[in-house]
């Protein structure tokens, strides 16, 4: 027969077991770069990711852009890289000629079929962007614009991390 006070130390332990449980790990995927090169998530390994999905018919996404290139400006010498998926929708000619013209710094990927946005929960909003520590776990999933100084605290965090 459960006690209440047998409840009570259940509760306590369940508490603190789900406390150090593991992060949602990051999909394995593929993904061909705007230059060709195959590359893949195991390539991520010992980095501090940020994986972005965008569009450029999406004003938000070509707003946050500038941005997302100075974090990967600040951060790039300390072990962090930036993915740039552009949506199955998007027409990639606009994604190379966006990439080209910005000359975004870091790897842009086009996800003809879905399948990476499928493997990160079916993301269908843009900008949705996956922050990703050196373990390949998934810390922290923006929809919209992320706070940008907030970002880069929680990525000062990361990078420190073993």
């Amino acid at each position: 027969m459960l006690t209440r006070r047998t409840l009570a130390a259940f509760a306590l332990a369940c508490t603190a077991a789900l406390s150090g449980c593991a992060r949602e790990r990051a999909p394995e995927v593929g993904y061909v770069l705007l230059d060709g090169k195959a590359s893949s998530s195991r390539d991520w390994q010992g980095k501090v990711m940020l994986v972005n999905f965008w569009a450029t018919s999406c004003a938000t996404c070509v707003a946050e852009m500038p941005s997302i290139v100075a974090t990967h400006d600040k951060f790039k010498a300390r072990g962090f890289d930036t993915l740039a998926v552009a949506m199955s929708y998007d027409p990639p000619a606009f994604v190379a000629k966006y990439a080209e013209t910005r000359k975004l710094p870091f790897g842009v990927a086009i996800d003809n079929t879905g399948a990476v946005a499928n493997a990160f929960g079916q993301v269908q909003m843009t900008p949705t962007t996956f922050l990703i520590n050196k373990r390949g776990e998934i810390v922290k999933r923006y929809i919209g614009e992320p706070d940008f100084a907030a970002l880069h605290a929680l990525i000062e965090k990361l990078l420190v991390e073993a």
